[in-house]
C-alpha cells in the first residue's frame, strides 16, 4: 500500500523526482519557456534603456540656457531655453566617452555649478557666471588633468554653426569653417616665413552664428587646430598640469552676441589713431637704396612724379632698409637734417619703418656683447646659475638677429628714445614698426619668461609703441585693439586666390570683428608677386575694394601698372574715398569708441538669423548704412548680391533703383569701371 504524503510545501526531492518523471515533450516545453522569458527580459531591459533613459542628461541649467551631457559620444551640449534650441556641441577628448557623469555630482548642493571627476583622467567643473551684458548667459568651463599624460582637448562642432574670430590665416576665409590648420600654439606669427602658422592679428575669441561666444583664458598655454567644415579644437599643452579653461556666453543671435562682446581690457578706453591718415593715400617707395644720397634722389623723384600726375597729397612710406641707411648717414649734419629731409617729399608726408631686431653684425649689437649697459637690451636665454645670459638669436629678413628685450624698462626707454630721435631727425610724420608679432622663445623651443608667454611680447611692445603718438603703425595686434595704433595688414599675393584678392574682404571682416578697425590694407594689386604680375584687371578690382577701407595704399604706381584710364580711375577713387568714405569712418568710429561695435560689418549684422548671411564673404557693410559688394572673380562683370536687413530698403548708387532688404539680386551687372555700392534708405 503506497505511503501517504503531505499536501503542503513540496520537498525538493519530490520536485526533482516529478521533473524526472515528466515526458520528454514537457521537458522541451519548459526549456523553451525559460529561454523565452530570458529573451523577453533582455529585450525589455534594452527597450527600457533606449526608451526610458534619454541619451542626453541635464548637468547645469540656467535661466536662458543649459548644459547637457550626451552619453553616446561623450559631448557637452549647450541649448537655449525654453525651446531647447541647439547652440553648441563640444566633443570632449579628455575622458572616456562611454563613462557618463552620474545624475548627482560632487557639488550638487550648489545649483550654480556642476563638478565631476573621471578619477584616472580629468576633473570637469561647469559654473554659471555673471553675464557679460543684459540678455546673455555665461558658463565657465574648466578641465583639470589628474595625470601628467592626460591631453585636455575640446572640439567645437561646425555642423550648422558658422564660426568667426580667432587667428588670421594665410588664405583668409569667412567664416572660419573653410580654414585648415594642424594643432599649433595659438600665437601670432609671420605668415611670409610660416604660411602654415597663424597670422599677425589674433584674439582668443570665437563667435558662432548660433549666438554663442567662446573666450579662452589668457593664462592658458593653448593649441588650436581647425578641420575644414568639421570642427576646431582647443587643446592644452601635453604633459602640463595647467587646466583648459574658457568661457561660453549665449545671446539671442550672432549680432547680439558680438554687440555684447567687450573688446577692450577692463577700464581701458578705446582711442582712435591719427584720423588725418584716413584721407591720405600711402605711396610705398621702391626706388634705389644703395646709399643715403640715392635714397634721397629717389624720394624726390617719386614726389615729383606724383605731383606731375596730380596725386601730390598723401604719404611716402620708406621701408626698414632705406630707413636704416638714412639713419646711419653722416652726409648731412644733424642740425641741418631737420630742415632739409622733409623737403624730399614735399608736399607729401614721410613714413619711416623700424623693427625690434638688430643684426648680429651691427655695431650696436657687437657693443652689447662686451657687456655694460646695453647687455640687457636683447632677449636672452635663461642663464644657468653663475653663468651670464646668452642672447636669443633668431632670423629677421634673412639675417641673424637679436630681438629687443621688452621686459627691461631700460631697454624699452632706450628703444623709444631712438625712435623719437630718428622720427624728428628725418622729419617723419608716421613711424611703422614691423616684426611686432611672434614668440621668439617658442620658435627656439626654449622656456620663456612668464610675462612673454603666448603673445605677451606683442602686447607689451604695442603698449610701449603707443606712447610714441597716434601716428604709429604696427604689424600685429593682440589684446591691443583699444590703443591709438594703425595695424598694417599682412602682404597678399598678386592673384585672385584667398591668399590674394579673395582674402581681402575676409581679412577686413576678421580685423574689424576683433576690434582692429584702423588697419592699412596691403598695397593695391598685392605686394607678393603672383602668376600674372601687373594685371590691370586685378589692379582695378583691388582698387575698388580699397577705396572703401580706412587707408588706400599703393606699391606699384598706376602709371607704371596700367594705362591712362586706370590712372584717371585712381584719381576718382581717391577723391571718392575722401568725400564719401572718410566721413562714414569718422561717424562710426564714435560708435566704436562708445560701444565697441565694429566699423566694417558682415551681412549678418543686419540679418542675424538668415543662413545666407552667415557665409557671405565677398560683401561688407560700413556701419549700418552702406553695403559694398565688389567683383572678386577674374573676368566677371556680374555677380549675385545679398542685400541684408529684411524690412529695409537699399538704394543702388549706380542705377538709383531701390531694392528690398533680405533678398538676393541675381546676376547683377558691374563692368570693370563699376563697383556695386548700396545705401540704406530706411
Amino acid at each position: 500500500m503506497p505511503l501517504s504524503r503531505h499536501t503542503g510545501q513540496l520537498p525538493e526531492s519530490t520536485w526533482t523526482l516529478g521533473f524526472r518523471e515528466m515526458t520528454e515533450p514537457w521537458k522541451g516545453a519548459v526549456g523553451c519557456l525559460g529561454v523565452a522569458v530570458f529573451f523577453a527580459m533582455t529585450i525589455g531591459i534594452i527597450s527600457w534603456q533606449a526608451l526610458e533613459q534619454s541619451p542626453e542628461e541635464w548637468v547645469l541649467r540656467g535661466r536662458d540656457a543649459g548644459m547637457l551631457w550626451e552619453r553616446g559620444r561623450g559631448a557637452l551640449l549647450l541649448r537655449a531655453l525654453p525651446a531647447g534650441r541647439p547652440v553648441l556641441a563640444i566633443a570632449v577628448g579628455s575622458v572616456p566617452a562611454t563613462e557618463p557623469p552620474p545624475p548627482r555630482d560632487r557639488c550638487w548642493h550648489d545649483g550654480g555649478q556642476f563638478c565631476y571627476s573621471w578619477e584616472e583622467d580629468a576633473e570637469l567643473r561647469l559654473s554659471l557666471e555673471p553675464p557679460a551684458a543684459p540678455g546673455t548667459e555665461c558658463y565657465g568651463v574648466r578641465w583639470t588633468p589628474l595625470r601628467p599624460d592626460v591631453t585636455l582637448k575640446d572640439c567645437f562642432s561646425m555642423a550648422n554653426v558658422s564660426w568667426y574670430g580667432g587667428p588670421s590665416t594665410y588664405a583668409q576665409h569667412w567664416p572660419l569653417n573653410g580654414a585648415e590648420s594642424p594643432a599649433q600654439p595659438l600665437v601670432s606669427g609671420d605668415l611670409s616665413t610660416n604660411p602654415d602658422g597663424f597670422g599677425p592679428v589674433l584674439e582668443r575669441y570665437f563667435l558662432g552664428s548660433t549666438g554663442v561666444t567662446v573666450t579662452v583664458a589668457e593664462d592658458v598655454s593653448l593649441l588650436l587646430s581647425v578641420e575644414s567644415q568639421r570642427q576646431f579644437c582647443l587643446e592644452a599643452r601635453a604633459g602640463g598640469a595647467e587646466p583648459l579653461q574658457y568661457r561660453l556666453c549665449v545671446s539671442a543671435d550672432v549680432a547680439a552676441a558680438r554687440r555684447h562682446t567687450v573688446t577692450a581690457p577692463a577700464g581701458a578706453a578705446r582711442t582712435p589713431p591719427d584720423t588725418a591718415l584716413l584721407g591720405a593715400p600711402i605711396w610705398r617707395y621702391h626706388g634705389p637704396e644703395g646709399s643715403a644720397a640715392r635714397i634721397k634722389r629717389g624720394l624726390r623723384s617719386l614726389a615729383r612724379r606724383l605731383k606731375r600726375h596730380r596725386l601730390q597729397e598723401g604719404v611716402v612710406a620708406l621701408g626698414e632698409r632705406g630707413t636704416a641707411v638714412l639713419a646711419a648717414s653722416e652726409l648731412v649734419p644733424s642740425g641741418r637734417r631737420r630742415r632739409q629731409v622733409p623737403a624730399l617729399v614735399e608736399p607729401l608726408e614721410l613714413s619711416i619703418t623700424l623693427s625690434p631686431y638688430a643684426s648680429v653684425t651691427s655695431p650696436l649689437f657687437l657693443r652689447s656683447l662686451r657687456g655694460g649697459e646695453a647687455a640687457g637690451y636683447w632677449l636672452s636665454r635663461q642663464p644657468r646659475p653663475g653663468a651670464s645670459s646668452i642672447p636669443l638669436l633668431t632670423t629677421w629678413k634673412g639675417q641673424l638677429c637679436a630681438r629687443l628685450n621688452v621686459t627691461s624698462e631700460a631697454a624699452l626707454q632706450w628703444y623709444l628714445a631712438r625712435a623719437r630721435h630718428l622720427q624728428q631727425a628725418l622729419g617723419a610724420t608716421y613711424v611703422a614698426f614691423e616684426g611686432v608679432e611672434g614668440n621668439s622663445f617658442l620658435e627656439q623651443d626654449v622656456p620663456a619668461p612668464a610675462e612673454l608667454e603666448g603673445d605677451g611680447y606683442s602686447e607689451v611692445l604695442a603698449a610701449a609703441l603707443a606712447t610714441l603718438g597716434n601716428g604709429t603703425i604696427i604689424s600685429a595686434g593682440t589684446r591691443s585693439s583699444h590703443l591709438p595704433l594703425f595695424v598694417q595688414m599682412r602682404p597678399l599675393h598678386s592673384d585672385w586666390s584667398h591668399a590674394g584678392l579673395k582674402g581681402l574682404i575676409p581679412s577686413v571682416l576678421h580685423y574689424s570683428l576683433l576690434g582692429y578697425n584702423f588697419f592699412i590694407p596691403d598695397a593695391v594689386g598685392g605686394s607678393v608677386a603672383g602668376a600674372t604680375p601687373g594685371d590691370p584687371e586685378l589692379f582695378v578690382r583691388w582698387l575698388q575694394i580699397v577705396t572703401f577701407l580706412p587707408v588706400m595704399a599703393f606699391g606699384t604706381p598706376p602709371w607704371l601698372c596700367c594705362d591712362t584710364w586706370v590712372l584717371n580711375l585712381t584719381r576718382q577713387c581717391i577723391q571718392r574715398h575722401r568725400d564719401f568714405v572718410v566721413p562714414l569712418l569718422l561717424k562710426y568710429s564714435e560708435e566704436w569708441q562708445s560701444l565697441g561695435y565694429p566699423i566694417f560689418r558682415p551681412a549678418w549684422w543686419l540679418s542675424p538669423t538668415d543662413p545666407v548671411a552667415f557665409s557671405t564673404e565677398d560683401e561688407f557693410l560700413i556701419g549700418d548704412e552702406v553695403l559694398v559688394a565688389p567683383i572678386t572673380e577674374k573676368g566677371q562683370t556680374w555677380r549675385d548680391i545679398y542685400l541684408p536687413g529684411e524690412g529695409h530698403l537699399w538704394l543702388d548708387t549706380n542705377t538709383a533703383r531701390v531694392f528690398d532688404g533680405g533678398t538676393t539680386l541675381r546676376n547683377y551687372s558691374a563692368s570693370l569701371a563699376e563697383v556695386p555700392v548700396f545705401v540704406k534708405t530706411s
